[in-house]
């Protein structure tokens, strides 16, 4: 019991998603005849719930995927694992697949009301009653720390990532491999900041409470137009920012001006119609806080130039419209 415990010790003293889920794979490695685990991630493509290993067992070390969720090579559709697909469809606890020489075991994780994850541990025996209750232990310590990790991310009103997990998003999706493609045909990853029109108006008008209202109904907009490998973030105020991975210049065009439709459609309570104004950027070249300029640029010349609309700071550059600003100081982002 004693390695089990300081093995939890351990996994809990992580403030990382992908560090915990690295540590909770090596902790059950230790349990014993266990030969095989992965952390699985679960998500959305195409309207096709997806799964793809994120880290793994191989050869005794735990190694994590270079890859985002939708350009991985080893994505599946979730329905080509029945056993998964049925528990994740019957929110089941656990799932189980059973051969002479194989056995194993899903325990799949929920955050929000939606799967997120799910760790896979494999064996060459059948899984004891008492060594099902270990793992189920060790996956609800690890479950209920990953949600509360996820609460200390999040913005209270929205539930959107804060500003002070974009850094390290950032990070993980700008390291992601690029895609094969030349100009507006390569596969890129972009960041976009989104700005609600006249928000000041609203709160004079109708006071903070539809204020937060009109907040919290553009976040869902968001969370619905968007893919869910995509990170949405609430910067404070009425700025919001994406991070849209694996697309097109034409398909994070496309999806930003989605966005943009479904907001000026809309009719919020009280309010009628409100717009938003859009800039976005590529993220290949430069730190969070050159890339985040840019599209800052993107997004005032959309507000002062009608708003509502959605603008590419390279658009504006080659146009003559913006000049490339070149920093000399340090900015403090965060």
């Amino acid at each position: 019991m004693k390695p089990i415990l300081q093995n939890l010790a351990e996994m809990t003293a992580h403030r990382d998603h992908l560090r915990l889920e690295v540590s909770v794979l090596s902790t059950l490695l230790k349990l014993g005849h266990i030969v095989h685990v992965r952390a699985l991630e679960l998500f959305t493509q195409d309207e096709v719930l997806m799964l793809r290993p994120r880290s793994w067992s191989h050869e005794g070390q735990l190694v994590s995927s270079e890859y985002d969720a939708a350009s991985d090579p080893q994505r599946i559709p979730l329905a080509q694992e029945p056993e998964l697909a049925h528990c994740i469809a019957t929110q089941g606890e656990s799932a189980a697949r059973a051969s002479e020489q194989r056995h194993t075991l899903w325990l799949p994780m929920w955050l929000g009301g939606r799967p997120t994850a799910c760790l896979e541990i494999t064996q060459s025996r059948r899984f004891t009653r008492h060594q099902r209750d270990v793992i189920m232990g060790v996956f609800l310590v690890y479950q209920n720390y990953q949600s509360l990790l996820d609460y200390s991310e999040r913005d209270a009103l929205t539930g959107l990532l804060n500003r002070k997990t974009f850094e390290e998003q950032f990070s993980r999706q700008t390291g992601a491999p690029a895609s094969p493609g030349e100009g507006e045909d390569a596969v890129r990853q972009w960041l976009a900041v989104i700005d609600i029109d006249h928000f000041k108006s609203v709160n004079d008008r109708f006071g903070h409470l539809y204020g937060d209202e009109v907040l919290i109904l553009v976040a869902n907009r968001l969370r619905t137009q968007f893919q869910s490998q995509d990170s949405i973030f609430r910067f404070g105020g009425e700025e919001f920012v994406v991070l849209l991975r694996s697309l097109t210049l034409a398909q994070a065009r496309q999806a930003l001006e989605r966005l943009r439709a479904a907001v000026q459609t809309h009719v919020f309570p009280q309010i009628g119609h409100i717009t938003v104004s859009i800039g976005f950027a590529a993220t290949q070249q430069g730190s969070p806080v050159e890339i985040l300029g840019r599209a800052d640029q993107a997004l005032y010349y959309a507000k002062e130039h009608g708003r509502n609309q959605v603008c590419f700071y390279e658009d504006l550059v080659n146009s003559g419209a913006l000049q490339i600003k070149v920093a000399h100081d340090e900015v403090e982002l965060f």
